[in-house]
């Protein structure tokens, strides 16, 4: 059964195809426009701004944090009533390094302030980041996907491994097109892998 939508489909694997559609059309515009650009980055204002843009047209719940409990597998991201103070708190984390970047990525991934478009709001997000405190961004084509999914499964305990994966594809190409379309284009093999339960409270 498919999230409720406002392009009214129950089908949940048709949803998936039209969500790519319409959010990688979005995604483009992002980049095109230089709205990206003018976003302050780290802020969680930016990345409420980024989903909404990405999902406007598909839901309702675009651009606002999330009212419900998920996990994947045996893990709990943070719980709603957490979920407020914890996103002040990311928002606060430093990103001066590299080391202290990519840590506040996890954090953002564990927070998981979204229902749906995590991974792609947040991917953008990371490389905004990355891009004006650096003046790199990672290129995905570079980042092994299973080595990935790994490293992020384990990042809360231990984020060596995904900061070690995305220091070996960070490049300089940061206005290539087609270095930010990978990104794009590599949410949708990875979030393939999540399913997730929500619980309405």
């Amino acid at each position: 059964m498919a999230h409720e939508n406002k392009l009214n489909i129950e089908d949940s694997s048709e949803l998936a195809r039209e969500e790519e559609k319409i959010s990688k059309k979005k995604a483009i515009e992002l980049f095109e426009k230089g709205m990206l650009d003018e976003m302050e980055a780290g802020t969680l204002s930016s990345l409420l701004f980024i989903h909404k843009y990405l999902f406007e047209d598909i839901y309702e719940f675009a651009g606002e944090i999330r009212k419900v409990n998920i996990s994947k597998g045996n893990f709990r991201f943070a719980p709603i009533m957490y979920l407020d103070v914890a996103l002040k708190n990311i928002e606060k984390m430093s990103q001066s390094t590299y080391e202290e970047i990519i840590e506040k990525y996890v954090e953002m991934n564990i927070a998981h302030p979204f229902r749906e478009g995590n991974g792609r709001s947040t991917r953008i997000w990371l490389d905004l980041i990355l891009k004006k405190e650096l003046g790199k961004v990672i290129d995905w084509s570079k980042v092994d996907k299973e080595d990935y999914l790994l490293a992020m499964e384990r990042s809360p305990i231990r984020d060596i491994e995904i900061k070690h994966i995305f220091k070996n594809a960070l490049t300089e190409e940061i206005d290539s097109a087609s270095v930010y379309m990978k990104g794009i284009d590599y949410s949708y093999y990875y979030e393939g892998y999540n399913i997730f339960k929500a619980e309405d409270l």
